[in-house]
């Protein structure tokens, strides 16, 4: 009787926390999520930790898919068409991320533009929307190693791109966006917050079982606008689970948003618009198709910057700043970016955001530099996140701020304070 009742207390514990994550109010979701990382329930040695899969809903366990040998060459992309000559290697191709439903994320892959690449961190970087393209906007717009010629056809060298710093790994997330796709049309208007955190990290599990040699290095998950709903949601997944299995299954040191939606949902049409045509019209040539190893099942219409196929967004939780709270607790490191000029989520919006969380600042407002020149300004709070602007920059930073975002993301990486001085 006693291993039952347990058992029942511990199934209600998880399904009122997993309730609260999506739905509750602050204060609550901080309470319930703080709780069941330091429970004594999960130290229960009487309990069958089997049922712990069975009792949770949100973080439904993520299934390894099998492999082909040698899947990991099958990926790399020799060259793209128009690409100038690049020492890194890159890789695209589909990773199955639920096999009934026919689900499968696209991802497209850079090694760092550095000789120690091998012990340099990953990146993720995930966009917003919800529905927009992380190969379009983020890697042919944004931080990726190249950006696209007016004509479409050709590209050219982005001197500022992320891989200067980091592994990156762009996913194009969740089904219907960009190249990723989904057998099942329910899932196009049926989608939301929690069927997507379990794709990225379905998604995840099994990227790292093809890169082997990436499962033990230190992660880190970005991105830009809704993104500010999928990557505090997916560290939490990563988390919960490693929690579970009382190891570090996915070894997250911290997350870092921009111009972040905290609260209510955002169509994130990009506002980059002098280069989306010529990105439009490179991703949609079969011969660039080919070579990313994209569109393998002829999907039956264009590769979209934004997704016209995702009719509507069924789940969207009312605030993730517990989970923001939660993962400083747990020694995570947190930082936010917002650019000074984005009229869709201004500075004032991400700063009021953050007076919520109560925390205790440990700087005032001090200007931060870069070659000279503020870069912006930034406040660092006791407890272990930084808030930074972006001079000059609106809604995708490193689009309007290519240099200044890289000095961001370096010194995020290297757990250093932005450069207070213009010396």
């Amino acid at each position: 009787m006693e291993h039952k009742a347990a058992l029942i207390l511990l199934f209600c514990t998880l399904q009122l926390s997993c309730f609260l994550i999506a739905q509750s109010n602050g204060k609550k979701q901080s309470e319930a999520l703080s709780h069941i990382y330091k429970s004594k329930l999960w130290d229960n040695t009487n309990i069958d930790k089997s049922q712990f899969n069975i009792a949770s809903a949100y973080f439904r366990e993520a299934k390894i898919q099998p492999l082909d040998e040698g899947l990991k060459e099958n990926d790399r992309i020799e060259r793209l068409p128009g690409q100038p000559q690049v020492k890194f290697k890159q890789y695209g191709g589909y990773v199955t991320v639920n096999r009934t439903a026919g689900r499968a994320f696209y991802y497209y892959f850079v090694e760092a533009q550095a000789s120690d690449h091998n012990s340099l961190p990953l990146l993720l970087w995930l966009n917003g929307g919800p529905g927009c393209s992380s190969i379009g906007n983020g890697a042919m717009e944004e931080l990726g190693p190249f950006r696209v010629h007016s004509d479409g056809k050709t590209l050219y060298k982005n001197k500022y791109a992320w891989n200067h710093a980091a592994n990156v790994l762009f996913l194009e997330s969740p089904a219907g966006v960009g190249f990723s796709y989904s057998n099942t049309t329910e899932d196009f208007v049926t989608g939301g917050d929690r069927t997507t955190a379990i794709d990225n990290y379905a998604f995840l599990i099994n990227w790292l079982e093809r890169f082997p040699e990436y499962k033990n290095r230190d992660f880190y998950i970005s991105g830009e606008s809704y993104a500010g709903h999928y990557v505090p949601q997916l560290a939490q997944t990563i988390l919960y689970h490693n929690h579970n299995a009382n190891k570090t299954i996915i070894n997250l040191k911290g997350i870092i948003i921009g111009n972040a939606v905290y609260f209510c949902l955002l169509n994130d049409e990009a506002d980059v618009k002098g280069i989306d045509h010529y990105v439009h019209a490179y991703l949609n040539r079969p011969e660039v198709q080919e070579a990313l190893h994209a569109n393998v099942t002829n999907i039956p219409y264009d590769w979209q910057s934004c997704s016209k196929v995702i009719k509507e967004w069924k789940d969207s939780s009312s605030t993730v700043l517990p989970l923001l709270k939660d993962f400083i607790a747990n020694g995570l490191r947190v930082w936010i970016y917002s650019g000074d000029i984005d009229g869709r989520v201004p500075v004032t919006s991400t700063k009021l955001a953050i007076d919520q969380m109560k925390l205790h600042p440990k700087t005032s407002w001090l200007p931060w530099y870069l070659d000279g020149e503020v870069g912006g300004y930034a406040q660092i709070y006791e407890e272990n996140l930084t808030f930074a602007t972006v001079r000059g920059a609106g809604h995708e930073v490193p689009s309007y701020q290519p240099a200044r975002a890289l000095s961001l993301i370096m010194n995020f990486l290297a757990g250093t304070e932005l450069p207070n001085s213009n010396n």
